[in-house]
């Protein structure tokens, strides 16, 4: 925003404050394409019998998250609108993003009914209990 040229006519920028916020913003939300952000992170934890999912959802009503499960894919979503009292502020830049989130996970392995969810500190946790491998029943036939 602002720069300084001193006499030998190299270029000695000032702190811009909202160049810091612009390049800590890339290097969060950037992916290698430099593309808008339409996810989440997440990290899922194997707990043995379980999976642990955390979703980070900073700035979200627990209304705005939607779970949902279709044909073995668990699907997670979350919307952020824009504020209806916009032109009661003087914003000298706005930099909060809003508009949809979406991920899709396989839960195939995953025993759909009994998945818990909680919403806490801007961390969505979902433990998903694994389905329980049963053998194939064997036996022995006997030679007559």
């Amino acid at each position: 925003m602002f720069e300084l040229i001193p006499f030998g006519g190299r270029r000695v920028s000032v702190y811009d404050p909202f160049r810091a916020f612009d390049e800590m913003e890339r290097s969060i939300f950037s992916n290698d394409r430099n593309s808008v952000v339409s996810a989440f992170r997440t990290d899922v934890v194997d707990t043995g019998d379980a999976y642990k999912l955390d979703a980070e959802l900073p700035g979200f009503n627990k209304d705005d998250i939607k779970i949902d499960v279709e044909n073995d894919v668990l699907t997670i979503s979350a919307e952020r609108k824009l504020e209806n009292d916009e032109n009661k502020h003087n914003f000298v830049k706005r930099e909060r993003f809003y508009g949809s989130y979406s991920r899709s996970f396989d839960v195939s392995g995953i025993e759909v009914d009994r998945i818990e969810a909680a919403y806490n500190d801007g961390v969505l946790t979902l433990t998903m209990p694994k389905k329980v491998e049963t053998a194939p029943a064997s036996r022995r036939l006997e030679i007559k």
